[in-house]
């Protein structure tokens, strides 16, 4: 919220990322309501130990670590490659969780296919893998115009996810974010996000803007909870992650009731772990939290690697 520094800023949205996605990787796949989580615990469908992130989180990292040295998106694919040929990034030393669609962007990557064309085209391939680790882009992009903002998204979705509902999703997602980094109270910053995106609007065609009615259109948090999906398409995730964060008064709300949703229990936490971790702050996410995480000096030092460059110059 208002009041916070840049700094303070982005070491409060990678810890949110990783202790959403390490919530939710005991429960993943579990349907809703078979279930019930109230605090950090480990095991379950993963096997691994309390505070363990996936996937989510590494590829956070990887963008993050990338982008603290400049915006180079050959730079960024090749801390993705990283991350599936070496277990750089991870939580454990191992990479053990990928999607199907980004594990094959990744091997168009090392047979030499360019960053923005290795990402899966087909609207079969609209899973959750760009939107779980595009949240860290916000940093780079704030002081860019809106059709720079979205092409500079468009090329980062597309080294995995390349469809045009991906890059929507993304973008919107980074929108909202950007009004939180703003300091604009969340119910605000929704309102103006909805009013942008009714306004003429460049960037999205009217049939990609038609599949987001539930969040641009009308308000996604009046909805029950019976509406809410919480699967790996990438609309749903979007959706799901907005509805845990505005009707929720804290962080440690808005997280546990996206894993709570079940399914992808660990990348609708995630995603809804950046919006809360960036608008309510690093204090805010449980100290028991933050102390189980794996890797924590290794999430803080790329965040304050991050925090260190800013708004990094443009290339």
């Amino acid at each position: 919220m208002s009041g916070k520094t840049l700094p303070e800023q982005i070491t409060s949205l990678l810890p949110g990322v990783a202790a959403g996605d390490a919530l939710g990787v005991p429960v993943e796949f579990k349907p809703r309501g078979s279930f019930r989580v109230t605090g950090m615990q480990g095991y379950g469908a993963h096997n691994q130990p309390p505070g363990t992130w996936l996937d989510d989180t590494s590829l956070a990292l990887c963008l993050a670590d990338s982008l603290s040295h400049g915006f180079d998106l050959r730079g960024i694919a090749r801390n993705f490659v990283r991350w599936y040929d070496e277990g750089a990034f991870t939580a454990r030393g191992g990479m053990f969780d990928i999607s199907i669609s980004t594990a094959k962007a990744l091997r168009r990557l090392k047979s030499g296919v360019a960053p923005e064309e290795a990402g899966c085209p087909g609207a079969d391939e609209n899973g959750n893998g760009s939107l779980m680790r595009i949240a860290p882009l916000v940093f780079y992009i704030a002081a860019q115009p809106c059709v720079e903002r979205f092409q500079i998204t468009k090329v980062v979705s597309s080294i995995t996810h390349a469809h045009a509902w991906s890059v929507a999703a993304c973008y919107i997602y980074l929108e909202y974010l950007l009004e939180l980094l703003a300091g604009t109270v969340k119910t605000a910053a929704y309102t103006k996000l909805r009013e942008g995106f009714q306004d003429s609007f460049p960037c999205l065609d009217d049939d990609t803007l038609a599949k987001f009615g539930r969040i641009l259109r009308d308000d996604i948090s009046a909805l029950p909870e019976s509406a809410i999906r919480s699967g790996g398409f990438v609309i749903d995730t979007l959706e799901a992650s907005f509805w845990c964060f505005l009707t929720t008064d804290t962080c440690h709300d808005a997280v546990l009731k996206a894993v709570n949703l079940g399914d992808d229990t660990d990348t609708t936490a995630a995603v809804t772990g950046a919006l809360a971790g960036l608008y309510y702050g690093a204090d805010a996410i449980p100290a028991d939290w933050r102390r189980t995480l794996a890797q924590k000096d290794t999430i803080l030092r790329i965040a304050g690697g991050l925090a260190k460059a800013g708004r990094m110059p443009d290339k």
